[in-house]
């Protein structure tokens, strides 16, 4: 089958990309690379440098494909606060780009990447995909209004969806210059250069970080069974419901770092219990979680160490500046 992968460039979906390549399948994607790296687009896939939402060149490199994975997005629930332009063009906007141009080519399956944010705060957690939906930042916004968007086109269109929320995912190939997002990666990145992690609040907020392989074994799965169309499906562990702080914690005993953080004002609109229900991919894909939190800690320290600390990048504009902005932005403090 022909399968394109928007986003092939970030840390998503290059891993799906391998994931599809060792199926056999033929392989194309693109990606603007705000939030990816070049060198993490497999060997094997027809790259474009391209925006979802460029519709004319997304028509043009649709023809021919059976399955779409939309996962390319400004992933950035905290500095959607602070930019929602930014975040809702490439979000919310660049998903319905991707829904026309897939339909236009008579694609048969649109298998899309939400988010936890479409859940906001619950009054229970873990969180299920039959509850009602409360974002509470304009990324999840962005994301729970994509998703609508998305299910009445496919309706009316005849093209078949899936929408995998997959949540806290960690591993290598993330982007770990990033000042704005990747909370684990932003720490181990700060530790190895001997710097203290900067927490927001009080460090108590919890969530379930999920090991990259282990959700790439079930979204593989998404573009063929036929028992997943239609659905919304949680991807990621619930086990491991951390803390922040122990999260901290865990990261410097690998390092055998001191660790003495930084603590700063909570950011506007954060959610402070997150974690999904794994239950329905375990009954529909047969999800298992293999590796423990500090496994995949290790292999992401692992995979920085092998490419070298970076210097953080404020690659992204702040639209709104105020007393609510984080000083980590601001100021840069990273």
């Amino acid at each position: 089958m022909k399968i394109f992968i928007t986003g092939v460039a970030g840390f998503l979906g290059s891993h799906i990309a391998d994931a599809m390549l060792v199926q056999g399948h033929e392989v194309s994607g693109c990606d603007n690379l705000i939030g990816g790296y070049r060198d993490n687009v497999p060997e094997g896939v027809e790259f474009h440098e391209e925006d979802c939402n460029n519709l004319e060149k997304m028509q043009e490199v649709l023809k021919g494909v059976d399955i779409v994975y939309h996962t390319a997005c400004t992933a950035y629930e905290g500095l959607s606060v602070f930019s929602p332009k930014l975040v809702a063009e490439n979000t919310y906007l660049n998903s319905v780009s991707m829904a026309s141009a897939a339909i236009r080519n008579n694609v048969k399956r649109f298998v899309h990447c939400s988010s936890m944010a479409r859940y906001g705060t619950q009054e229970i957690v873990p969180f299920t995909e039959d509850m009602i939906c409360r974002p509470q930042d304009p990324y999840g916004i962005s994301k729970f209004s994509a998703e609508n968007v998305l299910r009445n086109l496919c309706d009316v269109h005849g093209m078949e969806l899936v929408i995998a929320v997959p949540h806290n995912i960690i591993g290598p190939r993330q982007k770990y210059d990033d000042p704005f997002r990747n909370v684990a990666s932003i720490m181990i990145n700060l530790m190895l250069q001997g710097r203290q992690p900067i927490i927001y609040g009080d460090g108590e907020q919890k969530r379930c970080f999920s090991f990259v392989q282990d959700d790439i074994d079930c979204l593989k799965k998404l573009a063929f069974q036929d028992n997943v169309v239609g659905e919304i499906i949680n991807i990621g562990p619930d086990e491991e419901f951390v803390t922040i702080n122990h999260l901290a914690k865990t990261i410097a005993k690998l390092l055998d770092f001191e660790l003495d953080p930084v603590y700063m004002k909570g950011r506007p609109q954060e959610v402070r219990l997150a974690t999904c229900s794994a239950n329905k991919a375990r009954r529909l894909l047969g999800y298992e979680t293999k590796y423990t939190l500090e496994q995949g800690l290790s292999e992401m320290i692992e995979y920085i160490q092998r490419r070298g600390t970076k210097p953080f990048t404020y690659h992204l504009p702040l639209e709104i500046v105020n007393e609510l902005t984080p000083k980590t932005w601001s100021d840069r403090l990273f």
